[in-house]
């Protein structure tokens, strides 16, 4: 079996299970975030009255915080309300950050266990070991009520990387690589697996952006098998005992791939679909009005650095805005006391709450009609960040820093020694 197997069969309490079996699996914790009120309100149309295990459930304040309607003020104090009334004391209220984040940060996401949330890219938490997905209101109030949640045993389909990786090419850009040759369909309702030597060179910060944009592909849930780089971070982060499940050798996939990244260029999703990718120097020249660092998928402490590197003492161009939301209150800490912070703001960036913010298309950070945004984020459909007539391009933190401090879409490469 593969890891992923042995980890839901251990879960369903099964000796073994075989794709495309349904089973029903105790989920090792269950979030909420704050645009899934329907959570709450399926939870008691559903006869729920008390959580199963109220230490097993957190919810995340993140997607509009903090509240900049009455609306959103609203759902979240219900929101607050639930927690205080069921004993929940995992509440990430607004000073906390985007849940993909938090989670590691707090040595919440780890091997060997199922983590669901109401959120998409829920998918991060494969960098861990993790069978991470996201779910709708009515599955997670289940949870709630029961502890438990089908899944269909997923198809695994093994993405490998060869080759080390040239100067300013990052994660971002291998994703997108990746999904742009396979496209956004081709993983629906599957696992994928990432290996290869390429991974060596991979921080966890890295690996959790290239597990996040699996949802990009229609991901289940994305796996990375734990490593040392693996271990030499949650030694840090992570208390409880946990097991790590290992794939047996022979496994037969559903599909393999190898790519050689020993040439990538960096890479760019131009409008308006994340599979429209082509090299970055295929819109050298592209005039930019705001530059967006931020999000589950590109606003940790590694891509605050990088920004600041370039950034370091230059300014950023005058008709540009340079939008930065740290992931989380732990990134912003961080990135505070090494600098970068400073650097950034220095450069002419503004800073916004640990958080969704504009990748949402609610508020901080939103595009007008025709204006143009590059973005370290992972969608770039029509009104995902505000106007459905802006037009977003998705690349790495290092391109979003040098489009900022030119204006326009360059090559990234030549700011990285």
């Amino acid at each position: 079996m593969h890891a992923i197997e042995k980890l839901l069969a251990q879960k369903a309490g099964k000796e073994s299970v075989s794709t495309g079996e349904i089973v029903n699996c105790t989920v090792d914790l269950a979030g909420i975030n704050d645009l899934y009120l329907q959570t709450v309100r399926s939870f008691f149309e559903m006869g729920g009255t008390k959580v199963h295990d109220p230490s097993k459930v957190i919810m995340f304040l993140d997607h509009y915080a903090p509240a900049s309607t009455i609306v959103q003020a609203d759902n979240q104090k219900q929101f607050r309300e639930f927690c205080w009334d069921q004993g929940i004391d995992l509440l990430m209220d607004i000073n906390e950050g985007v849940c993909h984040q938090v989670l590691a940060d707090r040595g919440l996401s780890h091997p060997g266990e199922i983590i669901v949330v109401t959120d998409s890219h829920t998918t991060t938490h494969g960098a861990f070991g993790a069978f991470g997905t996201g779910v709708g209101a009515t599955d997670l109030a289940t949870i709630l009520i029961t502890g438990k949640l089908w899944f269909r045993v997923p198809e695994i389909i093994r993405i490998n990387f060869e080759g080390e990786l040239p100067k300013g090419v990052y994660a971002k850009d291998i994703i997108l690589h990746v999904i742009g040759e396979l496209g956004a369909d081709y993983a629906v309702y599957k696992a994928v697996e990432f290996t290869g030597f390429t991974l060596k060179q991979l921080s966890i910060s890295e690996r959790m952006a290239l597990c996040n944009m699996t949802t990009e592909m229609g991901a289940k849930t994305s796996y990375i098998q734990p490593d040392e780089i693996t271990m030499e971070f949650l030694k840090k982060k992570v208390t409880r005992n946990y097991e790590i499940f290992t794939t047996d050798p022979g496994y037969q996939y559903a599909a393999e791939h190898t790519f050689d990244v020993s040439n990538l260029k960096p890479q760019l999703a131009a409008p308006f679909s994340v599979d429209n990718v082509s090299d970055v120097t295929a819109f050298t020249g592209r005039k930019i009005d705001q530059a967006y660092l931020g999000s589950c998928t590109g606003g940790r402490v590694e891509d605050l650095a990088v920004a600041a590197k370039i950034l370091a003492g230059k300014k950023i161009s005058k008709r540009t805005r340079f939008v930065v939301v740290p992931a989380s209150r732990g990134v912003f800490l961080e990135a505070m006391a090494k600098g970068y912070v400073q650097t950034l703001v220095e450069a002419g960036a503004t800073f916004v709450t640990p958080g969704c913010a504009a990748c949402l298309g609610t508020h901080q950070g939103m595009l007008a009609s025709g204006e143009t945004c590059i973005t370290s984020t992972n969608r770039n459909f029509p009104g995902r960040m505000g106007h459905t007539k802006g037009e977003i391009f998705l690349g790495s933190p290092a391109a979003v820093a040098a489009a900022a401090l030119e204006g326009k879409i360059v090559d990234p490469s030549q700011y990285i020694d």
